[in-house]
């Protein structure tokens, strides 16, 4: 098992003019953890903060290194298939990953005939599953979902918390969410972000 930098979040402050959204916030993360926070507290900003998309206010963060993400939208390339799509963040050929990312679509449930329509045509669910497994095998040292489960059934929600322990291992995992089943589903340690 490769040793990983701790992800550390060290006096964190965001402003956006009179609101703050979060002050001198300080974490570590050394294992997959489930960020939770009510709706428009601040998990994006912080996901966006840590991706390197947003600067704060104050404060800095250290041992992010390479990034993949789901970000709240899918951010697809809608003209692509949902094997092309993932091949995207993969170095070279994309034939020697085809199996594999095929097997990981079975995993999460989405069968063969979904894998090759355009993206533009999968349904929200299916479209969250393409986003998701991108990020998953995309080469990254953390790995930031935001609300990757949205528009996925209990049954698919389950499968791909299943795939998301599976290849989170060894990396920083920061999973932002309000959803309980997701949490249960992950059995991964809650850093609660609101009082």
């Amino acid at each position: 098992m490769m040793q990983h930098n701790k992800l550390e979040i060290l006096h964190l402050t965001k402003r956006f003019g009179e609101k703050t959204l979060f002050e001198d916030l300080n974490l570590t993360v050394e294992e997959p953890a489930v960020l939770w926070a009510p709706s428009g507290w601040g998990k994006t900003t912080l996901l966006r903060v840590l991706m390197g998309l947003e600067t704060p206010t104050s404060g800095s963060v250290q041992g992010v290194g390479r990034v993949s993400a789901v970000f709240q939208e899918d951010r697809l390339c809608p003209q692509l298939n949902a094997v092309q799509n993932v091949a995207l963040v993969l170095p070279g050929l994309e034939t020697q990953y085809k199996e594999q990312i095929e097997t990981c679509f079975q995993q999460l449930g989405l069968d063969l005939t979904a894998l090759v329509l355009p993206a533009r045509k999968l349904s929200g669910g299916q479209k969250r599953r393409v986003a998701l497994l991108r990020a998953l095998l995309a080469p990254s040292d953390t790995l930031l979902l935001d609300e990757p489960f949205t528009g996925m059934d209990p049954e698919t929600l389950q499968k791909a918390a299943a795939l998301i322990r599976e290849r989170g291992g060894g990396k920083n995992v920061l999973l932002a969410t309000h959803d309980r089943d997701a949490i249960a589903a992950l059995g991964w340690p809650v850093i609660q972000l609101a009082e």
